[in-house]
């Protein structure tokens, strides 16, 4: 009986203590994976890119201006209108510049009849001298006449010319396709070269970005291109002050000589085109400078890499699921994606969300990033 009894106890305790353990074995039979979105380390092209603040500046842009003096008779524009050059904008009263051509273009007949007279006056005193009936003074006086009358023309074509410039100029004309801005003067109002500018006439097609880059950024990357590690050029892409990307591409044109000693930098300009006139003169916008060869790297999105006292890492899901921490060399950085020197291969599936749920060693449900 004793015996039985002790087998009991030893069954009942066994029993109790299986009961207590089932539900931490059931609970660890049943806890899910951890559920982690991946991403493939992949090889895409990532040009370089460094951004900088610009201003949009008119390749052309004059203030128009009346060479003449007269009063204003015709305003041939709108106030925002595209012109192409040789436009009248605005007409002068011309009559005073008409009636001074004309005097002058009398006065020239007038200086050829006497040409004419001097001429026949030297003739006759040429062939007279022949028989000695004149002195050769007559004949020397005669050619001078001659000389002077001819000179007299000279000057007064001169003249013409000065008053035929002068009557063109009542007629302003667009020196270059543009757009007028608001005009200062109406019609009835006395102009000329005192009265300031007229109007300003900016040319906006094509169109050009400034902005200052340091100069640490530009002679890093000549030095760089000269090594080979870049390639040389690039284009030039513009964010509007909306936030939008303007649809068209420029290239650089200019960098300055010289270095701008309060900001140690020095200005670029790029040219673009803009044949809707989306650009306007003056607006301040984020320049985008990008190479323009392919730059085909390793590289993973930018919120797999994590970082600690050590430096970046990524963790790794493997082929059976389970987690690796990856020490990683990240080069650089360019739109959402980390580029990769040394520490991942191509297809290897990196963490991107949820890497706070896992650590080494743990087997995880992944999933793929949407779009991958």
């Amino acid at each position: 009986m004793r015996g039985s009894r002790t087998l009991a106890a030893v069954l009942s305790s066994t029993l109790i203590a299986a009961i207590s353990l089932a539900p931490e074995k059931l609970r660890a039979q049943q806890a899910p994976a951890p559920a982690v979105v991946v991403a493939p380390a992949a090889i895409m092209d990532l040009r370089e890119t460094a951004d900088f603040t610009g201003r949009i500046v008119a390749v052309q842009k004059v203030d128009i201006r009346a060479r003449v003096s007269g009063f204003l008779e015709k305003v041939n524009f709108t106030e925002g209108q595209k012109v192409i050059a040789g436009t009248v904008l605005y007409e002068v009263e011309d009559g005073t510049y008409r009636a001074a051509v004309q005097e002058i273009q009398g006065s020239i007949e007038a200086a050829e009849a006497s040409r004419e007279l001097a001429v026949l006056e030297r003739d006759r005193a040429q062939r007279l001298i022949s028989s000695n009936t004149v002195a050769q003074a007559t004949v020397d006086t005669a050619n001078a006449q001659v000389k002077k009358a001819e000179a007299d023309i000279v000057r007064l074509k001169g003249s013409k010319q000065a008053a035929e410039l002068n009557l063109s100029y009542t007629r302003i004309v667009a020196p270059f396709d543009g757009i007028v801005g608001l005009s200062a003067v109406d019609v009835g109002g006395l102009v000329g070269p005192d009265s300031g500018s007229l109007v300003t006439l900016t040319r906006l097609d094509p169109i050009s970005v400034q902005f200052p880059v340091a100069t640490s950024i530009l002679l890093d990357y000549r030095e760089r291109s000269v090594r080979g590690e870049v390639p040389a050029g690039g284009d030039v892409e513009i964010t509007l002050p909306n936030g939008t990307t303007y649809p068209k591409r420029g290239v650089i044109n200019f960098v300055a000589s010289d270095v701008s000693q309060g900001t140690d930098t020095i200005t670029v300009r790029a040219e673009l085109p803009n044949p809707d006139s989306l650009l306007l003169d003056g607006t301040l916008v984020r320049v985008t400078f990008e190479q323009t060869e392919k730059q085909e790297v390793l590289a993973v999105p930018q919120q797999a890499i994590q970082r600690d006292q050590q430096g970046a890492f990524v963790m790794v899901v493997g082929a059976d699921s389970k987690v690796e921490l990856r020490r990683v060399d990240v080069a650089r950085s360019s739109r959402g994606q980390a580029v990769i020197a040394k520490g991942l291969k191509e297809g290897e599936q990196v963490i991107t969300e949820g890497v706070g749920k896992v650590r080494p060693g743990v087997t995880v449900d992944a999933a793929p990033a949407a779009g991958g």
